[in-house]
């Protein structure tokens, strides 16, 4: 059986990462229905890939054929579309990163779906790149304390991905183009560490917790021009260093997560966003130093993300509506931490 797709969104994101992905999960899905807030970009996605399009939710929540609805929409409107498929009497959401902008209304979210039963997966791809769960096997069989965790992304601009994975682009977005950023200005580079800290780092913020599940603070941050942020975190015994940057140009992505323990180090490079080229790569040194370099999955986390909401949809796994709770709860406090730190000159 297939499960039709509503996709609420019509981003280069969406038409470069999520329509194509679908086609790629062995028949569980098909997209059947793209909306757009009145930009025109829904008809070219919906053309691209073979399924209908509106304007608006509203026509898309009263598809018969929608099973499944993917929230693709701009962060601050996740948690009001997640609700409105509940709404609209649907039980299977896929929504993608962050699940909602504070702690309080991720909360509610999570307690509504668990509520009506209704099954729920956040596109936090590198959670469930094949690569991560063979690190993660590694580290454990290892044994031995988690010493540090470093994450260090340098990212090229999204659309350079978006032309190689698409070809054509999709039509420019309308609108007046966003004022410069002043990031000597502290209430500027507060606001830009949190909302980077909740859209980028929330791909590797529940890695770090299910790591280091200590209670962390942040110790210290500071954003980074010409778009970025360092932070660092402290547990009992753990020092957690993430270091994200986003140039106007320049090289490819490097998109790394590395782990030391007393016996090992193990490193997981994901490869850019948006582009299918695989799971990430983990290679091991041990304590001898010995470097392994594990095989890449031909399944990506995005193509695997899909995937798990099939597997929940067969009642083959159970929802854990507590680890969705966790998760959120850690990325905001993180991202509030991190904003309180920049506007302070950076220890807290």
């Amino acid at each position: 059986m297939a499960w039709g797709v509503g996709i609420i969104g019509a981003g280069p994101g969406v038409a470069a990462l999520h329509a194509p992905t679908l086609a790629r999960t062995d028949g569980d899905f098909r997209l059947v229905h793209v909306c757009d807030a009145g930009s025109g970009r829904a008809a070219e996605i919906a053309e691209r890939f073979g399924a209908r399009h509106s304007s608006g939710i509203d026509e898309l929540l009263q598809d018969p054929d929608v099973d499944v609805v993917a929230v693709c929409s701009p962060p601050a409107h996740h948690a009001d579309h997640v609700r409105a498929a509940l709404a609209a009497g649907r039980r299977a959401i896929f929504c993608e990163k962050p699940l909602a902008t504070s702690a309080e209304e991720a909360e509610r979210i999570v307690a509504e779906c668990a509520a009506a039963g209704a099954l729920l997966v956040v596109g936090t791809n590198h959670l469930f790149d094949p690569a991560w769960a063979r690190a993660t096997h590694h580290l454990a069989a290892a044994g031995g304390r988690i010493a540090a965790v470093t994450v260090t992304l340098s990212l090229s601009p999204n659309d350079r991905y978006h032309a190689l994975v698409m070809g054509e682009p999709l039509t420019p977005r309308p609108g007046p183009a966003r004022p410069p950023i002043d990031l000597d200005d502290p209430d500027q580079a507060a606001d830009v560490v949190r909302q980077l800290v909740a859209g980028l780092g929330v791909h590797d913020l529940p890695l770090v917790r299910d790591l280091v599940p200590d209670a962390m603070r942040v110790v210290w941050a500071r954003a980074i021009a010409p778009l970025g942020f360092d932070l660092a975190m402290r547990a009992a015994e753990a020092l957690v260093r993430f270091t994200v940057v986003m140039a106007p140009g320049g090289a490819d992505s490097l998109w790394r997560v590395e782990v030391a323990t007393a016996s090992a180090r193990v490193e997981v490079e994901f490869p850019p966003p948006f582009v299918h080229v695989g799971g990430a790569r983990t290679t091991v040194r041990d304590a001898q130093g010995v470097r392994t370099v594990f095989p890449i999955d031909r399944r990506d986390g995005y193509e695997a993300e899909w995937r798990a909401l099939a597997s929940l949809l067969r009642g083959e796994t159970a929802m854990e509506y507590d680890e969705l709770r966790a998760d959120a709860a850690f990325v905001i406090a993180v991202a509030d931490a991190a904003a309180v730190a920049v506007r302070e000159g950076g220890r807290r």
